[in-house]
């Protein structure tokens, strides 16, 4: 047994400095050393494990198991879903009809600010609420890349759009792991965060379109941009607080493609606005809009993915797969050999590692199915199926790699006790701490790359602390994910499924410069509300 230790330096400042080291590396070999992103997870991992062992004093065999550890879970469930996403866009390609679904899209309207708004912001709403873990940015990016725009426009843009819905993503599992560690009411937490995101779910469209084609091209579409964000944000609101954290994704998601659509039946915009080269987006090839049978043809095989991941991740249907197919296999020399100690939680507690081997409950296996499904209503054959998706693993492996070095990072952080040295650090800001809390939160799901994995690894710490400064534990717990949504876009996990759909493969670094800023300060306007909410009326009465 190993107990973690969260100042072993004897100098809060100096230790909080030292596990911010493998962040810096990680990030600061993406940004400004341009290292390919396979490379820089490596440098980040090389560093992790190296403050892990020499100043914090974790036994290197418990380090390296940590870190096989998240290699593995980057593999599976993250790879697994990446992997035959990709699958199935190259099948889609292959037939010709990708580029069918293009030409329906542009047919709905052939401005590309409101191309961006129904793919980006409310389809990638709806995977993420049905299935979560990259699935979105994946999809999203490779139908941007279809629909002509630039790699940078597509990879960027999608990580942009994939903040709102996140906290509900994978029906509601975020909310479900923060209510499970932090011992909180489970519709006490998803209606807080009910009461946070929804003026986010309106100012994100907003924002999305102001960073692709300016304030100016921002205003033109003002009126659709809320015809899909509104819609979004009142459902969210609704269904949180009175059903629950499950649909509410699922549910907006839909509400807001539908009003959009709707909306540009009767409306177009006459600003007169033209993309030029602005971040590479096509221009419309004059192709005839293809028949209504064509149309539909090339929309089935992503109807079928569509209602085969929402069913894969129904409770019941998870539930059944899970206990006739998952192997769940301790982690040797890990599991249940390390402690996490107060005041980080209330008691020392162990730390689970029971690796989950979900081959059919797993969300990437539900899209596999519905890839191979949709081949064969395409009329693919087996050996077409098999010999595309060798293609598919031979032009994602590298990828597939950097997804388990980065999540070989987060888990060492995890399990060496980083992370918790450096939320301790946050949680010592006193009076601003409701800032720093949701601060907390983006930081989390920038190191782990998930809302579900920051809340896990934070919920407790924020219930706390939350307790001893007199403040509402479910108000910050629930910050911690709100807050958590907007690190999405610049987590390295995330990062390199955009550049993977995207096929730009090697550019992680300037997705990276290209969302950083977006995401800093998205951030620090959820923390802004937070602390409203902790002190300020009317803000206060939304606490409840």
């Amino acid at each position: 047994m190993w107990s973690q230790t969260y100042d072993p330096l004897g100098q809060p400042w100096l230790s909080t400095l030292c596990a911010a080291l493998p962040v810096v590396a990680l990030l600061g070999s993406l940004a400004f050393l341009k290292l390919h992103a396979h490379l820089a997870a490596l440098v980040g991992l090389g560093t992790s494990l190296a403050v892990a062992i020499l100043l914090f004093g974790m036994p290197a065999p418990m380090a390296l198991a940590s870190a096989g550890y998240g290699a593995a879970y980057g593999l599976l469930p993250i790879g697994w879903i990446v992997l035959n996403v990709i699958f199935l866009y190259q099948l889609t390609e292959q037939r010709g009809l990708f580029a069918t679904l293009r030409q329906s899209i542009t047919h709905v309207t052939t401005d590309a600010r409101l191309q961006l708004l129904l793919v980006a912001f409310a389809f990638g709403a709806f995977f993420e609420g049905a299935a979560g873990f990259g699935t979105p940015v994946a999809v999203t990016g490779a139908l941007l890349i279809g629909l002509g725009f630039a790699p940078l426009a597509a990879s960027g843009l999608s990580l942009i759009a994939n903040t709102a819905p996140v906290a509900f993503g994978a029906l509601g599992t975020p909310i479900i792991a923060l209510s499970a560690v932090s011992g909180l009411d489970l519709l006490a937490l998803s209606g807080m965060v009910g009461r946070q995101l929804p003026l986010f779910s309106v100012l994100v469209p907003f924002w999305l379109i102001a960073a692709f084609a300016g304030w100016r091209g921002m205003l033109g579409i003002w009126p659709a941009i809320l015809a899909a964000g509104l819609p979004f944000a009142v459902l969210q609101a609704l269904v949180s607080n009175f059903h629950g954290p499950w649909l509410v994704d699922v549910v907006a998601a839909i509400a807001s493609m539908g009003s959009l659509v709707l909306f540009l039946r009767i409306w177009q915009p006459s600003d007169g606005w033209q993309p030029g080269d602005r971040l590479g987006v096509g221009h419309d090839d004059g192709t005839p809009m293809p028949s209504r049978g064509e149309v539909v043809r090339a929309w089935v095989p992503w109807a079928i993915l569509s209602v085969v991941v929402f069913t894969w991740g129904l409770p019941p249907v998870k539930t059944a797969l899970d206990a006739w197919t998952t192997v769940r296999i301790p982690v040797p020399g890990l599991h249940n050999l390390i402690e996490r100690v107060p005041p980080v939680v209330a008691t020392a507690a162990k730390e689970p590692a029971l690796f989950a081997v979900s081959w059919m409950s797993a969300t990437g296996t539900g899209i596999l199915i519905a890839a191979i499904l949709a081949g064969l209503v395409m009329g693919c054959s087996a050996a077409e199926l098999a010999g595309t998706y060798l293609r598919t693993l031979r032009l994602v492996r590298t990828s597939l790699v950097t997804i388990a070095v980065m999540m070989a990072i987060g888990f060492t952080t995890r399990y060496s006790g980083l992370d918790a040295t450096l939320g301790l650090a946050f949680a010592g800001t006193g009076v601003l701490y409701p800032f720093f809390g949701t601060m907390l939160g983006w930081l989390g799901v920038a190191l782990t790359g998930s809302d579900t994995s920051s809340n896990v690894l934070f919920g407790s710490l924020q219930r706390i602390t939350a307790e001893q400064l007199g403040l509402s534990p479910v108000l910050m717990a629930a910050s911690n994910s709100s807050g958590g949504v907007m690190g999405k876009m610049i987590d390295a996990q995330s990062i390199v499924v955009a550049s993977t759909a995207t096929r730009w493969y090697g550019h992680e670094g300037e997705i990276l410069r290209y969302v950083f800023w977006h995401s800093l300060v998205l951030a620090a306007m959820v923390g802004g509300l937070v602390m409203l909410q902790a002190y300020v009326w009317p803000f206060t009465w939304l606490v409840w």
